[in-house]
This record gives C-alpha cells, sequence and structure tokens, in this order.
C-alpha cells in the first residue's frame, strides 16, 4: 500500500515504522525541522517537510486525483491540521483516511467523519479510561484490557513469592482452583526466557504473566498471583490535571464506581471553575498535584489510587512517586515518551498508561483488520495482540473442535462468547457459526491466525 502519514510525533513515527516493516510505501509529512530530520535519522520512509494540510504539500506525497495513495492518516496534535488534511485527500479520491481528534465532540459521534469523508476519528482518550478502570479494579496489575464488551479482561500481573502458583505446572492449576476460569497466554520468566506457556510450564516468584479472565474472577485471580496484595475497594481517588483525558477519566470512575470519593486537583484556576460544574459531586481543587500540604489535608494516605494526567510526563512520574510515598495505594502516571516506559522499575509508581502506543494501536487496528475493529490490542512489550472475530458460516473451522484446529504454538484461543455466554474454550470444545472467539498470537502469526478463523485483513504489502 502506498500510505501518506501526516505528523512525525511519537504517534506517526511509531506508526510509519510499523508499516515500514510490513513493506508498505510510506510518506510522512512534517513541518517542523526537527521532527522531520528525526523521521529522516531512524526510519526507512520518504520525509516530506511542510504543512499537511496544505494541498501543495500534500501533492508531493500523491495526494492528487491522478495520485495512487490508498490511505492518509492524520496524527499531528492539531484536530483542524488532521481534519483539513483528512478532507483534502478524500476530495483527492483517496480511498481511505483516518484522522486523530483531541477534542472528544469530534468522537462523541460519527456526524463530523461522515460530513468530511473520514473513515475513522479516532482518539485513546476513551480506551485510555477504560484501562485505567481496569487498573484500579486489579490492585496488583500493571497492564488491563477489556474485552467481549467488558465482560472479560487481559490482566499483567506478578507472582509474587508467597504465590500458591510457585512450582505449580499450569496444567494442575484448574483442578486446584475450580472457580479461577483463566488463560494464560503469554508468561515471562525472570531469567529472562518467555513466550506462550503450554500445560506443563512451570511457574516460579517473579514470573510476569499475561492472563484472559472474566471481570467476575479478578479478583480471585489477584489472591492467588499476590495473596498478600489488599483487595481494592475504590472509596476515595486523586485524578491530577483536568485536561480532556482527567476529565474523561473522572466521568468513567463515576459512571462505574458510583460511591467513590473523587478529588481532581488542577492548577488552573479557570479551569477548575468549569470543572466543579461539569462533575457535579466531585471536589475539584484549584492546586499543585504534589503540594504536600493539600495531599494531606485531603487524605492521600486513605486514597485508594492516584493518577497523575497532566500534560508533562516528568512531572506525572515525579507526583506519583510523592503519594506513592504519602500512603496512596495505587499510583497510575500517564506517560508518552517510550524512554520512561520502564520507570515503574526504579521509582514508586504502580503503573504507566501510554496514550500515544493505544492511539497507534487504534491506527493500526484499522490498518490490519478493517472489518475487525470492535476489540484489538497490541501488546507491544511482548510482540503480540488480541482480536475479537465473529465465525462466518462459510469456513473449515466450522464443526471442527480446538482439538482437531491444531493451532501453531503461539496461537491461543482465549475465551468464546456463544450467545450471552462468555466461557474459557477446552480442545472439546466445536466451533460455531456467529460465535465470538477473543485470539492471541504473537504479531507475526496473528494475519494467519485471523484469516484462519475467518478475520478480512487489509492489504499487508
Amino acid at each position: 500500500m502506498n500510505i501518506v502519514i501526516v505528523g512525525a510525533g511519537e504517534v506517526g513515527r511509531s506508526v510509519a515504522k510499523t508499516l515500514s516493516s510490513e513493506g508498505h510505501n510510506i510518506y510522512l509529512v512534517e513541518k517542523d525541522e526537527a521532527q522531520a530530520k528525526n523521521a529522516d535519522d531512524e526510519l526507512d520512509v520518504q520525509v516530506i517537510r511542510g504543512n499537511g494540510a496544505r494541498p501543495q504539500i500534500l501533492a508531493q506525497a500523491g495526494v492528487t486525483p491522478s495520485g495512487d495513495v490508498d490511505l492518509l492518516i492524520a496524527c499531528t496534535n492539531r484536530d483542524e491540521v488532521n481534519m483539513l488534511s483528512c478532507w483534502i485527500a478524500h476530495s483527492a479520491g483517496v480511498p481511505y483516511v483516518i484522522s486523530r481528534a483531541r477534542n472528544l465532540e469530534f468522537t462523541d459521534s460519527a456526524d463530523w467523519g461522515n460530513k468530511l469523508g473520514i473513515d475513522m476519528m479516532i482518539s485513546p482518550e476513551r480506551s485510555i479510561a477504560r484501562e485505567i478502570i481496569g487498573l484500579l479494579e486489579v490492585s496488583s496489575a500493571t497492564h488491563a484490557a477489556e474485552l467481549l464488551d467488558g465482560k472479560a479482561a487481559l490482566y499483567t500481573l506478578k507472582i509474587s513469592e508467597n504465590s500458591p502458583l510457585v512450582n505449580m505446572a499450569l496444567k494442575d492449576i484448574r483442578p486446584k482452583f475450580p472457580d479461577l476460569m483463566a488463560v494464560f497466554v503469554h508468561v515471562e520468566h525472570e531469567d529472562g526466557v518467555s513466550g506462550v506457556p503450554n500445560g506443563f510450564t512451570e511457574l516460579k516468584a517473579g514470573d510476569v504473566c499475561y492472563v484472559v479472565t472474566y471481570k467476575d474472577s479478578a479478583d480471585l485471580l489477584q489472591k492467588v498471583f499476590q495473596p498478600e496484595a489488599e483487595t481494592l475497594t475504590l472509596r476515595k481517588l486523586f485524578i491530577v490535571g483536568g485536561g480532556k483525558l482527567g476529565t474523561q477519566i473522572a466521568q468513567a470512575v463515576k459512571r462505574d464506581f458510583g460511591n467513590v470519593s473523587l478529588r481532581l486537583i488542577d492548577i488552573d484556576p479557570k479551569r477548575c471553575a468549569r470543572l466543579a460544574e461539569e462533575l457535579g459531586e466531585a471536589l475539584v481543587i484549584n492546586s499543585d498535584g504534589a503540594d504536600k500540604r493539600v495531599l494531606s489535608e485531603e487524605g492521600i494516605d486513605e486514597a485508594d489510587g492516584y493518577i497523575c494526567a497532566t500534560d508533562l510526563d516528568e512531572l506525572n512520574l515525579i507526583y506519583c512517586a510523592i503519594a506513592k510515598r504519602m500512603g496512596a495505594k495505587k499510583t497510575i502516571a500517564i506517560v508518552k515518551r517510550k524512554d520512561y516506559q520502564e520507570m515503574t522499575q526504579c521509582m514508586p509508581v504502580d503503573a504507566i498508561v501510554d496514550p500515544n502506543e493505544a492511539l497507534a494501536n487504534l491506527i493500526l487496528r484499522f490498518v490490519h483488520y478493517p472489518k475487525h475493529t470492535r476489540a484489538f490490542s497490541m501488546i507491544e512489550k511482548i510482540n503480540a495482540e488480541m482480536l475479537e472475530v465473529v465465525l462466518p458460516e462459510n469456513i473449515d473451522l466450522i464443526g471442527k473442535t480446538l482439538a482437531q484446529i491444531k493451532l501453531k504454538k503461539g496461537v491461543v484461543v482465549a475465551l468464546l462468547k456463544r450467545g450471552d455466554n462468555v466461557f474459557v474454550p477446552f480442545g472439546s470444545t466445536q466451533l460455531l457459526a456467529g460465535d465470538r472467539v477473543i485470539l492471541f498470537a504473537l504479531t507475526e502469526m496473528m494475519p494467519e491466525a485471523a484469516k484462519l478463523f475467518g478475520a478480512e485483513l487489509g492489504e499487508q504489502s
């Protein structure tokens, strides 16, 4: 495919790097010279310097009525640039256009996209809010992703020294814990060995496991992994940063946790006045998110969660560390720079969430699986993906059991939804048309696995 990407920030470069490695022909448009030079130095793409909202600049990348561009992705930090770039591309006949939208009103409905001929208007705020809700629900989880309309989830957890899982083979877990319906899709051992496990894989203290389970089993899952961890009942929560992301998180918390005592802290008095009206019973505080006097007065030592979502990564990490030292049970920092993603290993911060990675994943999801955008998660750290597929009637798998299919190592059917029932499938489970399955696979194996289960793939090169 010939793909034009407008914007060479973290998101644009990440998407360009992935798509270029897959064999696509990439044009990257960027007006900032420093960003353009970074892209030139790092990526095997053609960099065009200029404003991506100008027809003359886009024409240099082939965005013309006679051009052969298959897809344009606009992912700058400015909505107006993205939307205008997409409108120009759509008017020139580009078959597919995708726009990033920071303002949530543009993604509240499909109207804006439809009127401008934009195939997908995306914003990571909602998916980030859902991930944070998952992290708050399971206090020891460092990663969470909802599956099957919120009935299930993928969690990343570490096995503690006191866990009953230590020295246990996976095949022995279900007999010992019959109420724990969970699938271990990936295991990282402390010695650096990692991969998709089998029934004979023996777990050790310190192993990091990626586990798919029912939401109802999340508490039991945590008790098995970390018996000493306190079950988190969300009563008091602090959110620092009242921008679009902080506000979205606050609204999601109010919706999902009901009576939680919520404190939102922001340094801008005008923003605080507006948020006080929008958030109703939430306490909005005009202050610095690391002001120890304010935090102490508001009971940070009783806080079940502290989320820092300002625009500065460094601030978010430092503020979370301060809140953790003052007694907050779980701290979550919003961090965009990849260089900071491992800071949980050297700072008292419980979890890091990257909105840029979430946005890049949404874009790649559309490119790879344009007909299957309902549920998709890319787990960059372990080079794996999860995809939800509804089984069509016209594939060879219908009527066969999972044991008969003999999936390749590295591919797992983690969950299956049939009607209103969600369950962990066995080798004897027979597949039926209309089943919704959650596939887990290593990234290089997912296209073949998805095709086997009837998914419609985008052009791969």
